[in-house]
C-alpha cells in the first residue's frame, strides 16, 4: 500500500500496486506548482516500490558503476500532515544524507531540490537523484519546454547560474543554498520560490537571482510564520549570496536539533509512534472529507436519476433491484401540444423555437410540481404527464390531472412568446382516464412509459380539443363529478378515429367552495 506526501495540506488517495513496472502514478514530492500537484511514476524492482524517472538521453553505455548508483533509487512513501516536530525532522534527515553525501566520493548533489525528497513508510526523508551526472549532462534546454526548465534552476545558487557551463555536480555550497530554498517550501507549504507579494513565472525569478540583485532576491520569509526567530536566520544564512557565509551541512545538523528540541524527547520507538497517532488522525480526516466528497456527488446523481424517473422507481433501480412492469386499473392522463406549432417552427430559427419551448415548459414543470402528478415526457411541443402512478390515489389522480389543466391554461393565458410577443400561444389540451401498464424502458437511457388504450385515447382527445381548452373524456368527467368541484359544459358527440362518436366535455374551471366531504372522498 503506497500514500502520498505533500507539502500543500492537500492529500491524493492511496494506490494499492499489484505488478511489476506498473506505471501507476502518485505523489511522491514535498512540493507543487502553485496548486498543481507534481506526481512521478512507481513500480516494483525486486519486490520494493521504486520511484521511476526519465532519462532524456539517446545513447547509454551501462558500466558496473551506473548500474550501482541506478540501485540507490529504491523508496516507499507515507501519507502524513505536517506538524512542526515532523518538519524539523524533515529538515534534520536532509542534513543527515547532504552530511554523508559531502563526505562520501560523490562529494556534492549537484541537483538538490524537494521533488528529489521522498519519504518511507518509516517517516524518514530519503534524497534521491544525486550522482548519475553523466545522465544529467545536458547540451541545452528545449525552447518548448522553457517554463519546465526554468522552473528546475529555482533551487541552484546564483552563483550557478551565472556560469555559462554549470556543472552536473555542483557545488557544496550550492547544496546549502538549495537546502535553504526546500526549508522555506517546508515553512509556507506554497511550492518553490513562493512569494507572499507578487506572482512571478520560473525565467522572471532566474533572472532576477542570477542577476544578484540588491537586496538580494529570495522567496518571502517572515520571522512570524517560523516556530522561531531562530529559523529564519538560519536559512537566511543559508541563501546567503556569498557562498563562504553559508554553514556546512555538519554545523547546521547541531543547528537544526537544538531547535526541534521537542522532536529529539523521549526515544526513537515514542517518535515512531507519535508519528503513527498522528498520521491515523489525519487518515480519518481525510476518510470524513472523502465521504463527505462521494455523498454530495451520489446526491447530484440522484436528484439527476429522480428527473428522470419517479423516485420510487429511481430508488429500486439504486438498490439494483429489478422493476417489473405493473397494471394500473384507473389513472388519469393529460396530453396537451401547441396549436400552429409547425408554421411557427418553419418562420422561426431553431434558437427561438428552443427558447420557447424551453419557457413554455420550465413554467409548466414549476407548476405541476404543487400537484400528485408525473411528467412522463416530453417530445417537441407535446406535453404529458398523468396522475395514479406510480403511487396509487385512489380516484383522487382525475381531481389532480384537472386542477393542473386549469392552472397551466391560465398560465398559458399570460404567457409572452419572446421572438413574437404581440400573438397569444394557443394550447390545446386533452384528459383522459382508465387502466394503463407502466413500467421502465431502456437501458442507457431509461425512461418510465405508459401502455394501453388509455393512452391512444388521451392522445385523440387532445388532437380532436380546439385552441385554450380543456378536452374531457366521459369517463374523466364520471370522476371528476363524484367531487361536485369542477364546472364541465357539455360539447356533444366527436367522432374519433377507432372509436367513433364520443360524448365529450370541456372543464372550464373549479367553484369557489368545494364540498370537503366529497372532496376527500377516495
Amino acid at each position: 500500500m503506497l500514500h502520498t506526501l505533500l507539502l500543500n495540506g492537500q492529500f491524493v488517495k492511496r494506490l494499492s500496486l499489484g505488478s511489476s513496472c506498473s506505471g501507476d502514478t502518485i505523489a511522491v514530492h514535498l512540493s507543487n506548482v502553485g496548486q498543481r500537484q507534481l506526481f512521478t511514476k512507481t513500480g516494483y524492482y525486486k519486490g520494493a516500490i521504486v520511484a521511476i524517472k526519465t532519462i532524456h538521453k539517446h545513447n547509454i553505455t551501462i558500466n558496473k558503476p551506473l548500474l550501482m548508483e541506478v540501485k540507490r533509487d529504491v523508496l516507499e512513501n507515507e501519507q502524513i500532515k505536517l506538524d512542526w516536530m515532523f518538519r524539523y525532522s524533515l529538515m534534520q534527515d536532509i542534513l543527515r544524507g547532504m552530511a554523508y553525501l559531502h563526505s562520501s566520493e560523490i562529494k556534492s548533489h549537484g541537483n538538490l531540490k524537494s521533488t528529489n525528497c521522498v519519504v518511507d513508510g518509516r517517516f524518514v526523508l530519503k534524497i534521491t537523484d544525486f550522482g548519475l551526472h553523466y545522465f544529467r549532462s545536458s547540451d541545452g534546454h528545449n525552447p518548448d519546454e522553457s517554463y519546465a526548465y526554468y522552473r528546475g534552476l529555482m533551487w541552484t545558487a546564483p552563483e550557478l547560474l551565472r556560469l555559462h557551463h554549470r556543472p552536473p555536480e555542483g557545488t557544496q555550497k550550492g547544496d546549502v543554498y538549495s537546502f535553504a530554498i526546500i526549508c522555506q517550501e517546508i515553512v509556507y507549504r506554497c511550492g518553490v520560490f513562493y512569494m507572499s507579494s507578487m506572482d512571478l513565472d520560473p525565467e522572471e525569478v532566474y533572472e532576477k537571482v542570477k542577476n544578484g540583485l540588491k537586496p538580494v532576491f529570495r522567496p518571502t520569509l517572515e520571522e512570524c510564520d517560523c516556530p522561531c526567530d531562530e529559523l529564519a536566520d538560519v536559512i537566511r544564512k543559508c541563501w546567503s549570496e556569498d557562498p563562504f557565509e553559508r554553514p556546512d551541512f555538519q554545523a547546521l545538523k547541531s543547528i537544526i536539533r537544538k531547535l526541534n528540541k521537542d522532536g529529539d524527547k523521549g526515544n526513537i520507538l515514542d517518535n515512531l509512534l507519535s508519528r503513527m497517532e498522528q498520521y491515523a488522525n489525519n487518515l480519518e480526516a481525510l476518510v470524513e472529507e472523502r465521504t463527505a466528497d462521494y455523498l454530495e456527488q451520489k446526491k447530484k446523481a440522484e436528484d439527476l436519476l429522480y428527473l428522470m424517473l419517479p423516485k420510487s422507481i429511481a430508488n429500486s433501480l439504486i438498490r439494483g433491484e429489478s422493476v417489473a412492469a405493473k397494471s394500473f386499473d384507473s389513472v388519469t392522463i393529460y396530453f396537451s401540444d401547441i396549436c400552429g406549432f409547425t408554421a411557427m417552427s418553419a418562420d422561426s430559427t431553431p434558437f427561438q423555437v428552443v427558447d420557447l419551448l424551453n419557457d413554455l415548459y420550465t413554467i409548466f414543470d414549476s407548476i405541476i410540481e404543487h400537484f400528485d402528478v408525473y411528467k412522463v415526457e416530453t417530445i417537441g411541443d407535446a406535453y404529458m404527464v398523468v396522475s395514479g402512478l406510480p403511487e396509487r390515489n385512489g380516484n383522487l389522480h382525475a381531481r389532480e390531472i384537472a386542477r393542473m389543466s386549469l392552472a397551466l391554461l391560465n398560465a398559458v393565458l399570460s404567457f409572452k412568446i419572446r421572438h413574437r410577443p404581440n400573438e397569444q400561444l394557443k394550447l390545446r389540451i386533452g384528459i383522459h382516464t382508465g387502466p394503463v401498464c407502466a413500467g421502465v424502458v431502456g437501458l442507457k437511457m431509461p425512461r418510465y412509459c405508459l401502455f394501453g388504450d388509455t393512452v391512444n385515447t388521451a392522445s385523440r382527445m387532445e388532437s380532436n380539443g380546439l385552441p385554450l381548452r380543456i378536452h374531457c373524456s366521459p369517463f374523466t368527467k364520471e370522476v371528476l363529478d363524484t367531487f361536485d368541484i369542477f364546472e364541465l359544459e357539455l360539447r356533444g358527440p366527436v367522432e374519433m378515429k377507432g372509436k367513433g362518436k364520443v360524448t365529450t366535455w370541456w372543464l372550464t374551471g373549479e367553484k369557489a367552495k368545494p364540498n370537503p366531504d366529497k372532496e376527500s372522498r377516495i
